[in-house]
């Protein structure tokens, strides 16, 4: 295996094959909780709202799937047809804690959201996307290629050859 730093713009792709899987959990989760409220999950009225525990949720088990795919093998199904992987710097498997951070740091940007009801849903996007693109951004200049969140955790993203 070697142990080269992965690219940016690959990092990027894996993380969109990444977003069709999450959307898919999402959905899944969502038709779960429909069921069992018998169909009242999302108040509608002026304005739809989903309740916190129903976030929360959606927010546990998406990390758990980074985490767990992290810890079992360094890869998410996203990451494998770009044969990149998440490890410590010596190559291993990251820890749980590391696992923890690292989703943790990623996700920080999505605690923007909270600002809609004062920004509008436009701002407050464009607030997330520019979070987001200074945690990436911090990969462009560092030598291993590490973004923001694997600063925090201790881990960096290799290419697998």
């Amino acid at each position: 295996m070697s142990n080269l730093p992965c690219p940016l713009w690959r990092r990027l792709a894996a993380l969109a094959y990444d977003l069709l899987i999450v959307v898919a959990i999402v959905m899944v989760v969502g038709l779960l909780c429909q069921l069992a409220t018998g169909g009242r999950l999302i108040a509608a009225g002026t304005h739809a709202v989903a309740p916190l525990w129903y976030q929360v949720l959606q927010g546990v088990v998406v990390a758990t799937y980074f985490i767990v795919s992290w810890r079992r093998g360094g890869q998410t199904v996203g990451m494998r047809p770009w044969r990149i992987r998440v490890c410590r710097d010596d190559g291993g498997t990251i820890g749980l804690q590391q696992a923890a951070v690292r989703v943790l740091v990623a996700a920080a940007p999505m605690l923007l959201l909270a600002l809609e009801p004062a920004l509008g849903l436009r701002a407050t996007l464009w607030a997330v996307l520019g979070a987001w693109t200074l945690w990436f951004a911090t990969a462009l200049f560092d030598r291993r290629r590490r973004a923001l969140h694997d600063f925090a955790a201790d881990t960096e993203v290799q290419r697998v050859d």
